[in-house]
């Protein structure tokens, strides 16, 4: 084919494009005279991207905190990108299926790797100054990592389990979000009294993450396993791919974060042991604790009993 064939097959295709839509190839290509070439910067919006990082501190090593976490919140958003495909997905592949859990499994192990940047990229002294200034926020209020367990698994299996016997998939969502596992770092069970750091993360979230809850109920990562045929529920790749992840965002990841904090709130003998937002955290974030576990199913019962057992206490 010679240049002028595959120029008029190219406007043929662009022609019955825009045709589909309604619109005018003519004032499309017109348009194109006009625009301006694409270059990096605009593309990847970088002046937008680099003055988002605002100290509340003149300590330098707040950058490098305020920095890591917005590369964490794109990190999330890239998992829920890569969950999106599987759950809308229709008679998914068992490869399709293995390959994208191994995308966002890559993406939870490079966090997980990352935390060296936290654990030994600040000076102690600078950390435990600009903390103050971040009370009562928390990383407890990553509203996209709530998300991601959201899109991961059935509700049944984020509830604190003090209460799961008490609860079962019919459970009303309102019911349910209020017994969510981590409902337990921001409230006083005896007094149902929520925390300031609990009331505005619901207030800023709580309707979203109802209808997360109910978007996700029938097409998490879990109910899409196990409307695959059987054989392909039976694919070791597959599960393979499905048990690290779970291992990987619930206790190596996990770990890694509590570890880090340890170092700078407890070990480093010069704070008072407590998390910004007031929460119990060690017992919130310890997997052995709250036994966070998105497939139980593919488990066994002596790796269920011993969850998070062999992490440090």
């Amino acid at each position: 084919m010679n240049p002028t064939d595959n120029s008029e097959a190219l406007l043929k295709e662009i022609d019955l494009k825009f045709q589909a839509i309604n619109q005018k190839t003519d004032v499309q290509l017109e348009g194109l005279l006009w625009a301006k070439p694409i270059t990096y910067w605009d593309y990847i919006q970088t002046d937008a991207l680099l003055n988002l990082q605002i100290q509340r501190t003149t300590l330098p090593d707040e950058m490098v905190f305020i920095m890591y976490h917005q590369v964490n919140e794109l990190i999330f958003k890239m998992i829920l990108w890569e969950i999106d495909q599987i759950a809308e997905t229709e008679n998914i592949q068992v490869d399709f299926f293995s390959e994208r859990l191994s995308r966002i499994t890559r993406y939870f192990d490079m966090l997980t790797n990352s935390f060296s940047i936290m654990e030994n990229g600040m000076e102690v002294d600078q950390y435990m100054k600009f903390r103050n200034t971040l009370t009562p926020a928390s990383g407890f209020q990553s509203a996209q990592y709530r998300m991601i367990e959201f899109a991961s698994t059935d509700v049944i299996n984020l509830t604190d389990r003090r209460y799961k016997a008490n609860f079962d998939e019919n459970t009303d969502l309102e019911t349910s979000f209020e017994h969510l596992y981590w409902q337990a770092a921001g409230k006083d069970y005896h007094t149902g009294e929520k925390s300031y750091l609990l009331n505005e993360f619901e207030k800023k979230y709580k309707e979203q993450f109802l209808r997360q809850m109910a978007s996700f109920k029938t097409k998490n990562l879990w109910q899409k396993f196990i409307q695959l045929p059987i054989e392909d529920q039976q694919n070791t790749e597959l599960i393979a791919a499905m048990r690290h992840y779970d291992k990987t965002v619930n206790i190596t990841w996990v770990m890694q974060h509590l570890n880090t904090a340890r170092k700078y709130i407890l070990e480093s003998g010069k704070g008072n042991g407590e998390a910004t937002g007031g929460s119990d955290w060690q017992k919130y974030m310890h997997p052995k604790y709250q036994r966070r576990i998105f497939f139980p199913k593919l488990w066994t019962e002596e790796e269920l009993s011993n969850w998070g057992n062999e992490t440090e206490v």
